[in-house]
């Protein structure tokens, strides 16, 4: 190494402690060979490479309703998650850049017994934010707020195989499982389970906003805003860098990237895809796009007619056409779906045959068989449920035309969009962000008593297979279960899949970041614990 390499390579150090000005060090990279665009990029690098303390973070996001809640049960979407999750709780566990579950509140996790048990223990030194220590008491008390017979938590279903969450002493607590499941840590590390505090009737304080995070609740307008202030006890000294978070609910996505491109706010929640060239000439916009288990999906109510034939339901799926979908609303930002809910990336998951692909005869033939010569049927859509959910049905009513089927498309209001139409009306848009399990996704989603069921299918073979996979390891034997279940679910269910679509956001180009999670958007929704200022 020459000592102009040297030099620069201890300037490079020095500048991600923003001790050399750029244009010095610009100068410097000159001097070695580099460009001066080189030059600018590596330094600019370097002011990434090590985070900084301080910043107000506002998040423009495309989600919030009136009707949010503080109840982690009823976190229906990304304004609820990345806010009252992401940046004010934790969970036992996270998962990482990786996609594997790591400890969060948990010190370490350990299964005996084929995996019907897993012992939890927890950090020393995590306390809440009214200065209170973390116990086994409060993790029994925040898990058993979603096993209630009345309860309405979408976690509901991923603890039903729970029997037991007991205490034993104040840092560790006992899971026992009706059966064995070597995904359970990725369970609880789901944005409905954070950690509360145990109140003195036993049950968990929900309503008060005290929770572990980085950051500690001041103020909560449901379907408006949420702002945050740094918790200066918080337990990871390396995480939490902004001294304030704010994430607002901006639903219009030109009102979003007007408030990125004005300094308004630092990210804009899902970018227009139909603008994204121009925001890329933006020098002051970093585009963000990240490929993860998400999915932007049109489901179907099979207990309702004309859902409730099979055949119907899969002369629907032969009647959208797919890729003219994916090139024209979302510009090629994702891969064609084929009616199954696991992300190709996904542990065992397959591509079922035959491929659903746009077909008119088939699906007039499959119409025929129902005993319909035509059929004519409602579908709602709203931007809340993914952004291009208007145009993608509307093109679809066209290439559906071909099949004879009529779609009559309704735009719904925006607000509580989640509320007063999905899981309410037949025939509805709507999206999943995945889950990096197959147990996971098909137990949030598919399983018979599912909250979220929004298909409201119910299988006995598929409800059959999802317990005894749960329990099996033998790799063989349980990726043999889980390709019968997407078989299932591609051939008999009420979904329809357009796309695994990527996460496409922008945020300013002072705005730092690691290795990023891609279970959810907004680095796993934990962009104000990870993410920091360069500058």
């Amino acid at each position: 190494m020459t000592e102009l390499e040297n030099k620069l390579m201890m300037a490079t150090k020095l500048a991600a402690r923003g001790r050399v000005s750029r244009r010095d060090f610009v100068q410097l990279a000159i001097a070695t060979g580099l460009t001066a665009t080189a030059g600018n990029l590596l330094f600019a690098k370097a002011l990434r490479a090590e985070p900084k303390k301080g910043g107000n973070l506002k998040l423009g996001l495309a989600h919030g309703a009136t009707t949010d809640s503080l109840d982690p049960g009823l976190y229906y979407d990304q304004f609820t998650g990345t806010a009252c999750w992401g940046t004010l709780s934790n969970s036992l566990t996270e998962i990482d850049s990786t996609g594997s579950a790591v400890p969060d509140l948990a010190e370490s996790f350990e299964p005996s017994d084929g995996a019907k048990k897993w012992v939890f223990k927890l950090r020393n030194g995590a306390t809440f934010h009214n200065g209170k220590p973390v116990t086994a008491d409060d993790v029994v008390a925040s898990i058993m707020h979603h096993r209630g017979a009345d309860s309405k938590s979408a976690a509901k279903s991923l603890l039903e195989p729970v029997t037991s969450v007991t205490a034993d002493g104040p840092n560790t607590v006992i899971f026992e499982l009706t059966g064995g499941n070597a995904d359970f840590p990725y369970i609880v590390s789901d944005y409905h389970i954070p950690i509360m505090p145990k109140k003195d009737d036993g049950t968990a304080d929900w309503s008060s906003g005290i929770r572990t995070g980085p950051y500690i609740l001041e103020k909560f307008e449901p379907g408006v805003t949420a702002t945050f202030k740094k918790n200066p006890n918080y337990f990871k000294s390396d995480k939490g860098w902004f001294d304030t978070v704010e994430t607002i609910s901006i639903k219009d996505v030109t009102a979003r990237t007007n408030a990125l491109t004005s300094g308004e706010t630092q990210y804009l929640h899902r970018a227009d895809l139909k603008t994204l060239d121009l925001l890329k000439q933006n020098p002051n916009v970093v585009i963000f796009e990240v490929t993860g288990y998400g999915h932007y999906i049109f489901v179907m109510n099979v207990t309702q007619p004309p859902f409730d034939n099979p055949d119907v339901r899969n002369a629907i799926k032969y009647s959208v056409n797919r890729e003219e979908i994916l090139q024209k609303v979302f510009q090629g930002h994702g891969t064609v779906g084929n009616d199954n809910p696991i992300a190709p990336t996904v542990k065992f998951a397959i591509d079922p045959q035959p491929q659903h692909k746009y077909d008119p005869a088939k699906a007039k033939e499959l119409l025929k068989k129902a005993g319909l010569d035509s059929l004519k049927v409602d579908l709602s859509v709203a931007e809340a449920a993914f952004t291009g959910a208007t145009d993608s049905a509307l093109l679809w009513q066209e290439s559906a035309k071909a099949a004879g089927i009529d779609l009559n498309v309704i735009r719904e209001p925006e607000d509580a969009y989640w509320d007063n139409v999905w899981l309410k009306k037949p025939f509805v848009a709507s999206y999943w962000a995945g889950r990096p399990t197959c147990d996971w996704m098909f137990t949030t989603a598919y399983a018979a008593d599912a909250a979220w069921n929004d298909t409201f299918w119910k299988n006995p073979r598929f409800n059959e297979l999802l317990v005894a996979a749960r329990a099996e390891t033998d790799d063989a034997k349980r990726a043999a279960m889980y390709a019968e279940m997407q078989q299932l679910v591609h051939d008999d269910g009420g979904l329809i899949n357009l796309v695994f679509n990527s996460f496409v956001d922008a945020h300013a180009n002072n705005l730092a970041h690691g290795d990023v999670a891609a279970n959810w958007p907004m680095d796993g929704m934990k962009i104000a614990e990870r993410w920091w200022f360069a500058s």
